[in-house]
């Protein structure tokens, strides 16, 4: 196991996700950000099946910045509830998993 995560966030459009994760990454709370446009959310909200499209926003950061990271995304993000799912990197290039590490100091 690493001491790197992958962060999924979802965000209303691909302005919203680049406008997150140009803050994060400025901020050294991620290494990296991938705004995947087009995604298709369907999801329950106040009792009712919503159907969307959305963002998804990918962050590489180092494990231990992820209270900081998670608190300003909270902070940052236009929706009331937002996704902010942390997933754990198993395996990974040594080079990549270092920079990763570096970048989030």
């Amino acid at each position: 196991m690493t001491d790197a995560l992958v962060v999924l966030v979802t965000a209303p459009d691909a302005e919203a996700a680049a406008r997150l994760a140009r803050t994060l990454v400025e901020e050294q709370l991620a290494a990296c950000g991938n705004v995947v446009p087009g995604v298709r959310s369907i999801y329950r909200w106040e009792g009712k099946v919503c159907d969307d499209q959305e963002a998804l926003l990918v962050l590489k950061a180092p494990a231990g910045r992820f209270p900081e990271l998670r608190d300003r995304i909270l902070a940052l993000h236009p929706y009331q509830v937002p996704e902010v799912i942390a997933l754990r990197v198993e395996e990974g290039s040594e080079r990549y998993l270092a920079w990763l590490a570096e970048s989030g100091r």
